[in-house]
């Protein structure tokens, strides 16, 4: 990858946990000139990087106003929950079969370094971001690229809903118990109950959504 690239997606990861971790609320105007100065880089870039925002559906072109963060509603969260609940569950599954004990590994250490951050008082950003590498993981796993690739999309429209969602610690308990659930499955390697469990995690968040 060249040094542009490299560049490129570096101010794309920042841009995108700044949003995750609401430094850049839903609403609040992308100006491009404001964010290459706030990370110090060129112009190019940034405009690169909030384009690949709006394609994901991070962020919104507004007429005459340039780009801002996405506002995702309540209806809209839910339509992402419910894709989300079948193509978790299918890479759920296929993961099972797939899994190595390397893969294992790393997901305990996620499972482990959550908990460490429930204990630690919960900071909400490094939450998001490991609750998005948990997912992500599985579903490279599953050697699915068009699964990896839509749910990459929608996982992070659903955090940028009710960010006091995903911060109580006692939701957050709650999920926890679910993604172990889940590895407890991969690591049988049982199909079946992979993919069950991925698809009753979604509906779990779905349930605690309704109750916030």
């Amino acid at each position: 990858m060249s040094a542009a690239a490299l560049l490129g997606e570096s101010v794309y990861r920042q841009l995108r946990q700044l949003i995750l971790s609401r430094e850049l609320a839903p609403g609040q105007s992308l100006s491009v000139p404001a964010l290459a100065t706030r990370l110090g880089v060129s112009r190019s870039p940034v405009r690169e990087a909030v384009q690949q925002l709006i394609y994901e559906g991070l962020a919104v072109s507004v007429p005459h106003a340039g780009a801002k963060v996405a506002t995702v509603d309540a209806a809209r969260v839910r339509d992402v929950f419910a894709v989300r609940a079948v193509l978790d569950g299918l890479a759920a599954s296929a993961a099972a079969t797939r899994v190595t004990e390397g893969d294992l590994d790393k997901l305990a250490m996620i499972l482990a370094a959550q908990e460490a951050n429930l204990d630690g008082g919960t900071d909400a950003a490094r939450d998001a971001a490991l609750d998005v590498e948990f997912h992500t993981f599985i579903r490279e796993a599953s050697g699915n690229v068009c699964v990896v690739d839509e749910l990459s999309r929608l996982e992070v429209q659903a955090h940028l809903y009710r960010g006091d969602l995903w911060c109580s610690a006692r939701n957050r308990r709650v999920a926890l118990r679910e993604h172990r659930r889940i590895v407890e499955a991969l690591e049988s390697g049982d199909s079946a109950s992979a993919r069950v469990a991925a698809e009753a995690h979604v509906h779990g968040l779905l349930t605690r959504l309704d109750r916030a």
